[in-house]
């Protein structure tokens, strides 16, 4: 009888070891994990600041970045010299990036290495836009010279010329056509399984860049102090934005229009329906802009420095300089799933 009544007794006390030691063994594990994510969390920090080759860090990174290693916020990779060449426009096809440069032709580069697969014969390229199997240039020549050229991206073929006239400047795939800016004041769409010309479109006197949001084409005009929002599947305008400084670049964060103010010293953010959500100062004479899934990049032609603004509040990260030597004016950016180029006016390339 006692053994039974002293079994009946530890029962509870045992349960109540055995609550008390669960609940200090979750206590204990709970302070570990918030430890743990905290040293986590602050890993980036600290290995910003100790990375041989990082321009400048100010604490912050791009966590769609995180799983390439590309946790730092600008690394100058290296400069990557054409030979002869004028670069301005930039585009990136999967695997390589595409760079126009006016007198020498289109380069294709390897985006991995930066090794030079070729170099294609058109002449005054300007710009230059992926449609998925083939890069289409923009040439700004005079009179008939001007011309739309299609390239097939797998081997450089020129497949055909396309739209002369019209000086064109910048050019955008919509899925389906291609748009191009005239010297008239209008914007042009080509078909891009033939290259011909399905509309033309009144925009302003002196479009400068495009970009496409999905459904819609929007057109920065540098004389006007306009962005034109037309709808892609019929040219409609659907809203225009008055009162900028010499807009001169474009660039979509999947939300929101950023608009490079070239006599304004800044960038400006544009919501879908035309209503400037913000203005944000950055270096002299802003013009090419790219976004990279979190940030947007500046390249400022009046400067030797690429700017970072955070996409979500247009909140400076930091200026990065560019140019092994100075002064270096960049002028046009493109973003290749890991890193942003800028067209350099001492005839390179850097990448970071």
């Amino acid at each position: 009888m006692h053994s039974r009544i002293s079994s009946v007794l530890a029962r509870p006390m045992l349960r109540n070891f055995l609550t008390a030691f669960v609940l200090v063994f979750a206590m204990g594990a709970f302070a570990y994990i918030m430890r743990a994510q905290q040293e986590q969390g602050a890993m980036p920090e600290a290995q910003a600041t100790s990375v041989s080759g990082v321009t400048s860090s100010n604490k912050t990174f791009n966590p769609l970045q995180v799983a390439l290693l590309h946790w730092y916020d600008a690394n100058l990779v290296g400069e990557i010299s054409l030979p002869n060449a004028a670069p301005f426009g930039m585009a990136f096809d999967g695997s390589n990036m595409w760079i126009a440069s006016q007198g020498v032709g289109v380069f294709k580069v390897r985006a991995s290495d930066a090794a030079i697969l070729g170099q294609f014969a058109v002449e005054n390229a300007a710009t230059v836009a992926f449609d998925g199997a083939n890069v289409w240039v923009a040439v700004d020549g005079l009179g008939p010279r001007s011309t739309v050229v299609k390239l097939r991206a797998s081997d450089g073929a020129q497949l055909g010329s396309f739209d002369p006239g019209g000086n064109k400047i910048d050019i955008v795939f919509d899925g389906s056509h291609i748009w191009v800016t005239e010297a008239d004041g209008s914007v042009s769409k080509l078909r891009a399984t033939d290259g011909v010309k399905v509309g033309n479109f009144k925009t302003g006197s002196f479009p400068f860049a495009l970009a496409c949001d999905g459904p819609d084409i929007w057109v920065a005009d540098r004389s006007d102090g306009t962005v034109t929002k037309l709808r892609a599947s019929d040219g409609v305008k659907l809203a225009t934005v008055t009162g900028l400084q010499g807009p001169a670049g474009l660039a979509f964060d999947g939300t929101n229009i950023w608009v490079s103010e070239l006599t304004g010293n800044s960038v400006a953010k544009i919501a879908g329906n035309g209503t400037v959500r913000g203005t944000f100062p950055v270096a002299a004479a802003p013009l090419g802009l790219t976004f990279d899934g979190a940030n947007i990049w500046v390249a400022s032609v009046g400067s030797s420095t690429l700017t970072k603004l955070r996409a979500s509040d247009g909140a400076n990260l930091g200026a990065f300089p560019v140019g092994a030597t100075m002064p270096t004016q960049t002028a046009r950016l493109a973003f290749d799933g890991a890193h942003v180029w800028a067209s350099l006016n001492d005839g390179n390339v850097a990448k970071f």
